[in-house]
């Protein structure tokens, strides 16, 4: 997976949406974090370096420190809402697990250029597929839904097609609460 960007929203106080997107795929994954994590990866990806070290980056001189590397980070599990990862650190032929937020583990990645995974069945359960041809031509696809819009539509399709909007929009954060809201109806 790579970083496809953050995104918030006045109403998500404080809030944001970390997009993961597949490096070979078309599955968009939202994860909310906090402000700060946001913060701290946003930092670490345009390359602005502060004066005193963020948590993150003190993180990565301990592992440093040790003589260890972050290989990279696999977003685990899914429950309940809640999402769950590892941080996979190597020093010479030993492997060590972490337990972590995945805000945080990504956070970390970033600053060792580590890869970030995630579990195919969270992807399945939790992902957002995009349409190549939507990504092509959003304003005949827009045309086409405002048509659909008209007819009369259970709820279940109507969120759907405000899913697919959102994620048009690239309103990440709406689109996972549009998600989890189709699940439980399907459910």
């Amino acid at each position: 997976m790579e970083i496809l960007g953050l995104s918030t929203s006045p109403s998500s106080g404080g809030a944001y949406a970390l997009i993961l997107t597949e490096v070979k795929g078309m599955r968009r994954l939202p994860i909310i974090i906090g402000s700060f994590e946001a913060q701290a990866i946003a930092l670490e990806l345009e390359n602005i370096k502060p004066p005193r070290p963020m948590t993150h980056d003190l993180l990565k001189n301990v592992v440093q420190g040790f003589n260890a590397v972050v290989n990279h980070v696999y977003v685990n599990d899914l429950s309940e809402g809640t999402f769950y990862s590892k941080i996979v650190l190597e020093r010479g032929d030993e492997v060590f697990e972490v337990d972590a937020r995945p805000s945080d583990a990504i956070a970390l990645a970033v600053r060792f250029g580590s890869q970030i995974f995630v579990n195919e069945r969270i992807l399945k359960e939790a992902g957002i597929r995009t349409d190549q041809d939507a990504e092509d031509s959003p304003k005949e696809n827009a045309k086409s839904e405002e048509v659909t819009v008209e007819k009369e539509l259970s709820k279940l399709e109507q969120l759907e097609i405000d899913l697919h909007t959102a994620i048009e929009t690239e309103n990440y954060e709406k689109a996972a609460k549009l998600r989890d809201q189709i699940q439980k109806m399907k459910g």
